[in-house]
This record gives C-alpha cells, sequence and structure tokens, in this order.
C-alpha cells in the first residue's frame, strides 16, 4: 500500500493551513517534523479522512478515495490528548474496535491480550481510565490503535504529555511495534531529536508549507535552506553572516579565518554560516574561530546548560553538557569549528555541508 497526495491545500475560512502539498508515503516509518501551527495535524486529518481538502487529492494505490470518510478507511489515529472511553475498562477501550468490526468473542479477547502485552498494560485490563497514570492512559490509547492492525496508523504528538522517562521508554517500545508490521506509519513531532531517535524518512513542514523531505539523516545533515536548518535544529541553528572572499571568510566583527575543505568551492559573496549549538563550544583551540563575547544568559535544561551570547551583533547559543553556573556579561570564548560550519547564499540556499559523505540535498516538494 502506498498513500500520495496531490497538490493538497487547505482553507479554512480566509485562512490558508495548507499550501499545495505532493507528498507519497509508503510502508514504513515517516516522520512530519515541524513547529506548532506548522500544519501537520491539518494534513493528517486529510489523510485519515476526517477532513477533505480544499484542493487536491488523496490516493491509495492510485485510488481516489477524497471522498471517503474515516469509518471506511483502513486507519487508527492516535492523539496528543489521552482519548480514552471513561466508563469503559482498559479491555474494552482496546476491543472497542473488534466488536464495531464484528470480530468474535474468543478473537476479541486473543488480540486484546495479546496487543496489551505489548504495550506492558496486561494487568490493567479490569481498571477504568480514571485508575491510571498518564503513561498507562496513553498506552492504552495507542493499544486501542494497534489492535485495529490498521494500513495507515497516524500519531500526533503521542508522547508529548509524558514526562521524559515515559517518553524515552514508550518510544523505544513503539519503534519495535512499527518494524514487525507492514503498515504505513506516520509520526508528528515537534521535537528535532525525536525526529533523529525514530529515524526512517522525514518531511519537513513550517506554516502550512513542506519544506523538504528525505531520509532523516539526509535531511539533518543537509538541510536544503536556512528554514529546514533552524526547525531541524533544538535551539535553531546559529546563523552568522559572512563574506567569503577567495580561499578565506571574514565574519561581521572583521575576524577572518581560511575556509575549511568542504567550503572551498564557495564562490565570492555574502553568505550565512550555520553551526548547531551543540557543535559550538567555550573552550577555543588553535584550529577554531574564537570569537571573544560576553554572557547574556545561561539556561539551564535538564543535564544540559544552553549559553546565549553576544559580540557586537552576533548572537550564538553554545550547549554545553551537564549543569554549569555563569554570570550576566561574563566574559567567555565562544569557539566554532570550521569544519562544522554549513553555509547559505544570499537566497538561504545550502552551499555547503560539513557532511562530506553525504550525497545530494533530499527531496523538496514544492
Amino acid at each position: 500500500m502506498n498513500l500520495t497526495l496531490e497538490h493538497v491545500s487547505k482553507n479554512v475560512g480566509a485562512q490558508t493551513h495548507l499550501y499545495d502539498l505532493g507528498m507519497k508515503f509508503e510502508p514504513g516509518l515517516n516522520v512530519l517534523l515541524g513547529p506548532t501551527q506548522a500544519g501537520k495535524t491539518s494534513l493528517m486529518r486529510i489523510m485519515a479522512g476526517l477532513d477533505k481538502p480544499t484542493i487536491g487529492r488523496v490516493l491509495i494505490d492510485e485510488t481516489d478515495v477524497t471522498p471517503l470518510p474515516v469509518q471506511k478507511r483502513s486507519v487508527a489515529f492516535v492523539y496528543q490528548q489521552f482519548v480514552n472511553y471513561p466508563s469503559f475498562t482498559v479491555f474494552d477501550n482496546i476491543a472497542s474496535p473488534l466488536r464495531l468490526r464484528g470480530s468474535s468473542l474468543q478473537d476479541i479477547k486473543q488480540q486484546v491480550q495479546s496487543v496489551a502485552e505489548m504495550m506492558h498494560i496486561e494487568h490493567l485490563l479490569d481498571r477504568l481510565p480514571a485508575a491510571l497514570s498518564g503513561g498507562q492512559q496513553q498506552r492504552t490509547a495507542i493499544a486501542r490503535a494497534l489492535v485495529k492492525e490498521a494500513d495507515l496508523l497516524l500519531l500526533d504528538e503521542p508522547l508529548v504529555n509524558l514526562d521524559y522517562k515515559l517518553r524515552e521508554e514508550l518510544r523505544a517500545e513503539m519503534l519495535e511495534i512499527f518494524k514487525r508490521r507492514d503498515a504505513i506509519v506516520v509520526y508528528a513531532t515537534t521535537e528535532p531529536l525525536e525526529a533523529l531517535m525514530l529515524g526512517g524518512v522525514t518531511s519537513v513542514m513550517d506554516a502550512g508549507r513542506l519544506l523538504q523531505t528525505g531520509s532523516t539523516l539526509e535531511v539533518y545533515h543537509r538541510p536544503l535552506n536556512v528554514r529546514v536548518a533552524e526547525v531541524f535544529s533544538d535551539p535553531p541553528m546559529n546563523l552568522i553572516p559572512a563574506q567569503v572572499d577567495g580561499s578565506s571568510a571574514r565574519l561581521i566583527s572583521g575576524m577572518s579565518f581560511a575556509l575549511p575543505e568542504h567550503m572551498k568551492n564557495l564562490a565570492p559573496g555574502t553568505y550565512k554560516l550555520g553551526i548547531r549549538a551543540n557543535h559550538a563550544k567555550l573552550t577555543g583551540s588553535s584550529s577554531s574561530i574564537n570569537i571573544p563575547a560576553q554572557v547574556d544568559l545561561a539556561d539551564i535544561s535538564g543535564s544540559e546548560t544552553y549559553v546565549h551570547a553576544s559580540s557586537h551583533d552576533l548572537r550564538v547559543v553554545v550547549q554545553l553538557t551537564g549543569v554549569h553556573s555563569f554570570t550576566h556579561q561574563q566574559n567567555v570564548t565562544v569557539a566554532l569549528e570550521p569544519s562544522r560550519l554549513f553555509a547559505f547564499d544570499a537566497s538561504g540556499m545550502l552551499c555547503a555541508s560539513p557532511n562530506r559523505n553525504s550525497s545530494s540535498p533530499a527531496k523538496v516538494v514544492a
């Protein structure tokens, strides 16, 4: 089975939620990555048959299913909220799609038990949702979707309301489940790290538009343009204006450095040099671009410290492992390794990537 979207647009009143999307999904894991209001949920509702596109068609194996409602499609949908029937036990919640299908009691018992064991909730089958933790409720909702064995499984940020430990545990379990199923799995997320952990094929969306699609690692290593690079980095990729002339580049501060090997073919002109926060450092070396700066903010998040530093008109975020203490306006040295730099031209398109083993940029669908 494959699912194709042909020139799909969606308008709600005077607002456009999706702009002329062309996409094809095949069995396996497909990730929709984009910030809030990128259009991921609107797109998934059209794929499911819950909404119809204003313009365009939805095809399954070359058959137009655009007019078909969700009830007539082989689809299961898991939302970020814990959507369960409050008066049903866990068993009855999971069994509900099987009963609607008219499965025998024996088949229902067998399939519910099997998927409950898969999701590690077999000991909770007699409980009501109110007696479950958030993680257990979401496991129940996922189990109800899995038991349908649908050809299309849609997951709209299903782990966003869980704590970090539960997210890690459940994501790993679901990945193993996805590998064993011959279904199209579409997983929406706002988190670049989650997209990297999931792998598969990633489509980057922003403001209702599809920016780039390709294998997850390819899109990460070779973002087609500045906006893709910003979306597929958390925090967004640092972008530094520079002037390239011959074999060297000059930053806005006047500091110059020799172009690294992967940037030596750049034509003279104005560029934006990009570097991810986890590749910037506060310890300089003889090979790095060492920029004197001052700390504006040190943001501690879990086991990471994000140092926001500035130098003249330059703003950089440096991600450090561990918890570190900095004072406001503390002098630091921001160190950027030239071999880690991306280069984008004046129009924002990728010109050079530090990942030398990568092939041409992944496909973009206009």
